[in-house]
């Protein structure tokens, strides 16, 4: 009850006590005046009694609240003296006004006043809106509450709390699946002796890789291990890059098929199951990179180590029939098909759209090609095209945005990045999509697609799309636009046969010959016009030679070239003596920075790109970059090189 309150309620008790006293004695003063001074008498001695008692008890609640204020302040004094939090006040200029002894135990000196914070805890810095910061002085790790208003800092020690999260940590339990790549074709060229001794060696350096790092290895399968190992461990082979995918590349290269490691490893996730579905989802996305690598899955944050040689070409076509039926049975059971390639197409996704296209026509099902604009990388292409019945094909993206439905079939050629497609509404508009692409397998992918081929070790989509067109029916027949469309795609990615041509390469270009591919249209499509060959050879000239065996050439700064111009100037540099890998930097017309990095296989470029934001393969990748100049973009792409390397 307020104090004013209780001061009302008493009183008026008192007033009301009196003034009944007052009528009984009235009352015994009619009856006999003795009775009346009897109760005057007794009233003034109850009322002067009551007054005493009130002193007495003001004054004992005085001295109880004196005693108690006098306990705590004692008690506060006590506390700010011998409380285990250290407290410094500082004034305006960051100098120390006052602390209690805490601090002093904490810096081992005995006198903290009028010195200055800078000079106290040099690495003690907090912005203006910051209230609280981990710091670490000595050997202890203190947490600082920063009050800006009161002039305060609180020190706690919690290294042993810190220290035991970071056990914790460590000590979380990891799942790695490793598979040994290339056995099934290894089946193929070695007896079966051999090829057990040559195994149980492989197995024999795994199982020592892992008694090393203090790894618990079960075999699976003939190709398969778990390991479980704790974060500790992980954070030692994330340090040495898995050298063990190095060890065992050098020791069966000399093979005809050499034997390489594929490791998907799972972690940060809230139970075991869920570490083990992120390992084998990491082994699945290693192995649609090509293999020979490891994919460490930390919660939603992918990395890959590794990579450094080309996936070795499949010698069975049996996948490719089992996929070219599945197609089949999509097309029959769609309404519609809709194909769709990457941003600023090239010769490979369109020659692939006519693939598919070609495909659709065999079974009789209406099908179209989005296609946003036409570059001169595809300009010559198109205008035969433009002359053939292919024209009435080829959509806008708002068209196909119109057409769309649930019951579309959609198929997404030579890219599998969301980010990269030419329409990406349209992958909302339709659950049933298909994705052909040679690419390494990248982190950002097409979510559930009904149907993924996926094949690294090819030389092109155009390729895989060629492969594929043989299994629809017995006889195929091809118009020419057609079949120089996707021979000129392979062309292009292979530089005209030179990289990445495998024997199902030239098998495809064969069947595409037949067909009525014509090589001499081919080449009018590769031509270039003088003004284009004397700007990129512009570029070649302004090359700098960095760490001895990589070329980077950058465009000039007041011109614009578009992604064909950079390619080719990053391949005609890989030409040039001495020269391993070659990068490329431009302005596009959009002032986008174009990266175009090309390689010889023995350093990996699609790792340096993927961690520009780009991707490709391992011979030939790059990457676009917004809001950046291009002497920034230099200096990034040697700080990524030299970490790489």
């Amino acid at each position: 009850m307020p104090k004013f309150l209780f001061k009302r309620w008493y009183g008026l008790h008192m007033v009301l006590a009196l003034s009944f006293s007052l009528v009984l004695v009235a009352i015994l003063t009619l009856y006999h005046w003795i009775y009346g001074a009897i109760g005057i008498v007794c009233i003034i001695g109850l009322i002067l009694a009551t007054l005493q008692i009130e002193k007495r008890f003001q004054q004992d609640l005085k001295m109880y609240i004196a005693t108690i204020n006098h306990r705590v302040k004692k008690a506060s004094e006590g506390v700010l003296q011998e409380m285990p939090i250290g407290i410094l006040l500082f004034n305006e200029d960051r100098e120390v006004e006052w602390t209690n002894p805490y601090m002093q135990q904490m810096t081992n000196m005995e006198n903290l006043i009028g010195k200055e914070l800078a000079e106290l805890f040099p690495a003690l810095e907090w912005k203006a809106e910051q209230k609280k910061l981990d710091f670490t002085f000595g050997e202890r790790i203190y947490e600082v509450l920063i009050r800006p208003e009161e002039r305060l800092l609180y020190f706690t020690d919690v290294t042993e709390y810190k220290e035991l999260a970071i056990r914790y940590q460590q000590e979380k339990t990891i799942v790695g699946i490793i598979h040994l790549d290339n056995l099934d074709e290894l089946s193929q060229v070695m007896d079966d002796q051999s090829r057990t001794l040559l195994t149980t060696s492989v197995s024999g350096v795994i199982l020592e890789w892992a008694q090393k790092h203090g790894i618990l290895l079960r075999r699976m399968s003939s190709d398969k291990f778990l390991a479980v190992m704790d974060r500790a461990t992980l954070d030692r082979l994330e340090e040495t890059r898995f050298d063990i995918l190095d060890v065992v590349r050098e020791m069966t290269a000399d093979n005809k098929i050499p034997i390489t490691l594929s490791i998907g490893v799972g972690a940060a996730m809230p139970s075991l199951v869920e570490v083990g579905k992120n390992a084998q989802s990491s082994l699945d996305i290693a192995l649609g990179r090509g293999g020979d690598q490891a994919a460490v899955k930390v919660g939603n944050k992918l990395t890959f180590y590794g990579g450094k040689s080309n996936a070795v070409e499949k010698r069975t076509r049996v996948r490719a029939r089992v996929i070219a039926h599945a197609l089949r049975d999509l097309i029959h059971e769609a309404e519609q098909v809709i194909v769709m390639g990457h941003k600023n197409a090239d010769m490979d996704s369109i020659g692939a759209c006519l693939g598919v296209i070609k495909t659709v026509q065999i079974h009789n099902k209406p099908g179209f090609i989005v296609l946003d604009e036409v570059n001169p990388a595809i300009e010559r292409l198109m205008k035969e095209v433009n002359q053939s019945p292919l024209a009435e094909a080829f959509i806008s993206p708002d068209q196909a945005l119109q057409i769309v439905s649930s019951r579309t079939l959609l198929v997404i050629v030579d890219t599998h990045r969301p980010s990269l497609v030419v329409e990406s509404r349209l992958l909302q508009e339709t659950s049933r999509i298909v994705v052909i692409d040679h690419h390494r397998r990248s982190e950002e992918f097409i979510n559930d697609p009904v149907l993924l081929y996926l094949e690294p070790y090819a030389s092109s989509t155009a390729e895989l799309v060629t492969e594929l067109l043989q299994y629809q029916t017995d006889r195929v027949s091809l118009d020419s636009v057609t079949a120089t469309g996707l021979l000129a795609g392979i062309v292009v990615d292979t530089k005209s046969f030179a990289f990445r041509t495998g024997s199902r390469t030239f098998e495809a270009a064969s069947f595409l010959r037949r067909n009525g591919a014509d090589t001499a249209m081919v080449q009018r499509f590769l031509k270039e016009d003088i003004q284009q060959f004397v700007k990129r050879a512009r570029v070649v000239m302004n090359t700098e030679v960095y760490r001895d065996k990589m070329a980077i050439a950058v465009g000039d700064p007041k011109e614009t070239y578009t992604q064909v111009q950079v390619a080719q100037a990053a391949e005609a540099l890989l030409t040039l003596e001495g020269v391993q890998a070659s990068f490329v930097i431009a302005m596009r017309a959009d002032e986008v920075v174009l990266i175009s990095a090309r390689s010889l296989g023995d350093i990996n470029v699609q790792s340096i790109m993927e961690k520009m934001g780009g991707g490709g393969h391992l011979n030939g990748a790059a990457t676009q970059m917004k809001d950046i100049a291009i002497p920034d973009a230099v200096r990034l792409l040697k700080d990524v090189i030299d970490t790489e390397l």
